[in-house]
């Protein structure tokens, strides 16, 4: 439609890792994500959200496709029952080296993407 602008995509990754006596828990938790949890990030403009494991560690990937980045993850982070989620899941991790401060998923930089 004319006047229409197609969304920007904008894509982040980010590492942790699982504590090795808690891996088996939360790969079993994410054996079924929480419908609300999926709406909130759905609603928050994040699409494509994946999690790969490999050898202790956790890597994420989404793309996000909103307007306002800070406002959608404090929309996130601020929704009850992912707080209850995170309750679960976050015990379950250990934190990097070298992450920023105020960070608990490590964020990484994109070296090279193709579509």
């Amino acid at each position: 439609m004319a006047g229409e602008e197609t969304p920007l995509v904008r894509r982040y990754g980010f590492a942790i890792q699982l504590k090795p006596e808690r891996a088996e828990e939360y790969l079993r938790l994410h054996e079924a994500v929480w419908p609300e949890v999926q709406a909130r990030m759905a609603a928050s403009h994040i699409r494509n959200y994946t999690i790969f494991y490999f050898g202790g560690w956790l890597f994420n990937y989404y793309e996000y496709t909103g307007q306002h980045y800070e406002e959608d993850m404090a929309a996130i982070e601020a929704d009850p029952i992912t707080q209850k989620w995170w309750a679960l899941t976050m015990p379950c991790q250990q934190p990097v080296e070298g992450r920023q401060p105020g960070e608990w998923w490590a964020k990484m930089d994109e070296v090279y993407h193709q579509d």
